[in-house]
């Protein structure tokens, strides 16, 4: 009687349309098998398998830094230099060895030397007591070699550069202990003893930021050499323009009328025809006064010039030879060349240093 109902879905828009089924999961990748886990039905051969994973085992604790083998003879399957790893990057044993060094140098800071061999109680006390220092220095160096080889292998002591210089102050010490023992004669043992003062570098090795620090300022030497040129060509123009500007004005300076004899009040002060008045009893003139602070600040030559502006750059009595260029010349337009000197020579190109080594 009734046709039967068809069904047809049609979409009306992009919205419309059925979700797309899920992707098909794929399965998860097997682990790799250790040495441990691959079962075998010989107990011997199981025994060897399992032997020689545990020593891969001990080599990667060990840190794959470490060299094979040391002093071509020690492996890291070796107790003796596996005992020696462990210490050295053993945490108490580097405060060990920072606190020694504290303790170094403030023996270097009580120590007071005298001349022709002299010395008083608190200096042989000291002295005694700088075997032992040397004997922890050199049982850490004599670990470390043990630890990380000689020179020969990839990462070994003598590699780093901070370790060359623990050594060589270990070197020196020894040295001096063997010249003062047995008087050898002909050689100043104090030149080497001289040497004690850069055991204090000791603390850059412990301490790694400060090896960062110090690798930083290093490695900006080349834009710091580029920087210093930048500042020598701002002294020089500076010098050439201070030159054409003030050359000879800084030889005039009070007399007394009539007579040779500089006034004491004044004897350091020039003077000018627009710069500082002479009082009445006296007058301005110049008859070979060599000028202020002995003559060495003034621009009567190149030399001298560079010197001055350099002293300027560094903000160092800047204003007095400004004050003193006003008494020569005045005030006018002397304040122009100084205070453009300060801020190009010192507040920016001065300041371009701190740039490179924050950068």
């Amino acid at each position: 009687m009734f046709s039967p109902l068809t069904y047809s879905y049609v979409a009306d828009d992009e919205y419309d349309t059925l979700p797309p089924l899920p992707p098909q999961m794929k399965a998860p990748p097997k682990k790799a098998a250790h040495l441990l886990d691959i079962p075998t039905g010989n107990n011997a051969w199981s025994s060897v398998l399992q032997q020689a994973e545990v020593r891969r085992r001990k080599r990667l604790q060990t840190t794959p830094e470490h060299p094979r083998r040391a002093l071509f003879c020690l492996t890291l399957d070796n107790k003796l230099r596996r005992s020696c790893i462990k210490l050295v990057e053993w945490k108490p044993f580097e405060y060990l060895v920072l606190f020694t060094i504290f303790c170094n140098c403030a023996a270097l800071a009580l120590s007071k030397p005298l001349p022709n061999n002299d010395t008083t109680p608190t200096n042989y006390i000291l002295e005694q007591i700088e075997y032992i220092f040397l004997a922890i220095f050199t049982f850490e160096v004599i670990l470390k070699i043990i630890a990380y080889g000689l020179c020969l292998h990839p990462n070994a002591y003598l590699r780093s550069g901070w370790n060359f210089l623990d050594f060589i102050i270990v070197v020196v010490g020894f040295l001096s202990v063997f010249l003062v023992r047995y008087n050898v004669q002909g050689f100043d043992v104090k030149s080497l003893r001289a040497f004690r003062v850069i055991r204090p570098l000791k603390l850059v090795n412990g301490v790694p930021s400060l090896q960062i620090v110090l690798n930083s300022i290093l490695r900006a030497m080349l834009p710091l050499l580029h920087i210093a040129l930048l500042v020598l060509f701002v002294i020089i123009i500076y010098a050439i323009i201070g030159l054409e500007l003030f050359c000879g004005k800084m030889h005039m300076t009070c007399y007394y009328n009539g007579t040779n004899i500089m006034s004491r009040a004044d004897e350091d002060r020039p003077c000018g025809d627009k710069g500082r008045r002479c009082p009445e009893n006296q007058e301005c003139k110049d008859i070979g006064w060599t000028g202020p602070w002995h003559g060495f600040i003034n621009f009567d030559n190149f030399g001298l010039a560079m010197l001055t502006v350099f002293q300027c750059i560094t903000m160092e009595g800047w204003t007095s030879i400004l004050y003193k260029m006003n008494d020569a010349i005045g005030r006018d337009w002397a304040w122009i060349y100084f205070v453009s000197l300060i801020i190009i020579g010192s507040f920016f190109v001065m300041n371009l240093v701190l740039g490179v080594l924050s950068g």
